[in-house]
């Protein structure tokens, strides 16, 4: 769309990322005007330097091992090697078509107008880009995410990388030491050991991927030994000392590692520095811009959406909050987000995916006495042992109520977080579930499997 004499508008959105352009597409099929400011590429991390491009590098490894581990299938094949140049091109090609496609949605929408430069926030109702003012009767601040370091730690891009640096990796490293276990971490972990790498995880928290259900945790940690993905949990890192051959790190208790390359992955931080977020009265915490539950800032008609909003840092999340507030600014009186209702999927192998309470949450928030879990293994699933994967689905449950938290570990369980987030967010009852059918053989069984053994008549296991 070409710009409005007076750059006045609906809505001037800072940044293009998953929260920024939903909530631009929302906006524009509302009749809103759209300013979308984006000094970058529309798409953000998740599309250019996040969960698109891992994604494909863990497909690719899952390859690989499938390769590798081929004969146990009857299947004679070898595995020569990983020829990352060819890695990259698939990953980039996955990229380049999703971005074209974004980029075609955009521009096609008549009441969107596409700025791109470093936009900053210079009055409550405008953002300046290169000299120019774009007003907006409303603000959505969308700006993202960085990855983090920790201090003292010197990112060199070279031989102590992030994330990002590690996409963009043309080779694969004899040795990596990541620091952090977190989904990041124990997902380059997963996609380096797949490439033939040995890898060493450190995380100081007491065990990896801390915010899910401590079952899943130890599950992870059961199949990265067999696996031989080394980790230190409880390890806080404290210094790191560049050599010859790549870097030694030192760690809690004088635990020396040494590897290649260390990959910094201890989360992202709020993108909000120098944008002009608290000269003009926006409230921050730690970085993170303060909102209500209806994700408005403390400033009249300024709202804040993604990464930058307290909360799982997830691209799924920032989508639907963008959503959300192009339709509150439309007057549609959205329903509030319930942040617990987000599925939530690690993509390491094996993959764990959850929705709503651990049971240490469901626990405290409801006690002890009044919550029931069922842990139904995948060991008796017919699809999961034609895959060759184990690991379980597990239920937290109200007593005489609602399925409040389900849990899963197993090869690709991260497509059953569907149906689990509906019965999280519809507040289904283990004997609601337990009348519907589910399809064989499909992993989709062990979540029927599981609420018909909670609803008190389970068929393949003892209760």
């Amino acid at each position: 769309m070409s710009e409005p004499n007076d750059a006045t508008f609906d809505i001037v959105i800072l940044g293009g990322g998953s929260g920024g352009y939903a909530a631009a597409l929302r906006a524009a099929q509302l009749d809103l005007s759209v300013a979308l400011i984006e000094k970058g590429k529309v798409g953000g991390t998740c599309l250019h330097n996040g969960c698109i491009p891992t994604k494909a590098l863990l497909h690719a490894a899952e390859v690989a091992d499938s390769t590798r581990e081929s004969e146990q299938f009857g299947v004679k094949a070898e595995l020569v090697g990983i020829d990352m140049a060819g890695v990259n091109s698939y990953k980039d090609g996955v990229i380049s078509r999703l971005y074209k496609g974004l980029q075609g949605l955009i521009k096609g929408a008549k009441k969107i107008t596409f700025v791109a430069g470093h936009g900053k926030l210079v009055a409550p109702n405008a953002v300046e880009v290169d000299g120019k003012r774009y007003t907006g009767r409303n603000i959505v601040l969308a700006s993202g995410s960085y990855a983090k370091s920790l201090p003292g730690l010197e990112i060199d891009g070279e031989k102590v990388i992030t994330s990002d640096h590690a996409l963009m990796l043309d080779r694969v490293p004899a040795s990596a030491i990541v620091l952090g276990g977190g989904v990041i971490g124990v997902e380059f972990a997963s996609v380096w050991k797949s490439f033939g790498v040995d890898v060493t995880i450190i995380e100081a928290l007491p065990r990896l991927v801390a915010a899910e259900d401590e079952e899943s945790s130890k599950a992870l940690e059961r199949a990265f030994r067999k696996r031989k993905i080394n980790f230190k949990v409880g390890k806080p890192f404290e210094k790191v000392e560049k050599t010859d051959k790549g870097v030694k790190v030192t760690i809690a208790g004088g635990d020396v590692v040494e590897a290649e390359l260390l990959l910094v992955a201890v989360g992202r931080g709020p993108n909000t520095a120098d944008l002009g977020y608290e000269e003009q009265g926006v409230k921050l915490d730690r970085g993170y811009v303060l909102t209500d539950e209806r994700l408005r800032t403390g400033v009249p008609n300024v709202y804040a959406v993604g990464d930058i909003v307290p909360g799982l840092q997830l691209a799924h999340r920032g989508f639907q909050q963008g959503i959300f507030v192009a339709e509150e600014i439309a007057g549609q009186n959205p329903a509030v987000i319930d942040e617990v209702g987000i599925p939530r999927v690690t993509y390491s192998d094996p993959e764990l995916a959850s929705v709503g309470l651990t049971e240490a949450k469901a626990k405290e928030q409801y006690g002890a006495d009044k919550i029931q879990t069922y842990t139904n293994p995948l060991g008796g699933n017919g699809k999961s042992l034609i895959l060759k994967t184990t690991g379980f689905v597990k239920l937290v449950r109200v007593a005489d109520g609602p399925v409040v938290g389900v849990h899963m570990v197993g090869a690709r369980v991260g497509e059953l977080v569907g149906e689990a987030q509906l019965i999280y967010n519809w507040e289904a009852y283990p004997a609601e579930v337990a009348q519907l059918v589910h399809a064989h053989p499909t992993q989709n069984e062990a979540l029927g499997e599981a609420h018909l053994a909670l609803a008190g008549k389970p068929l393949h296991a003892h209760a």
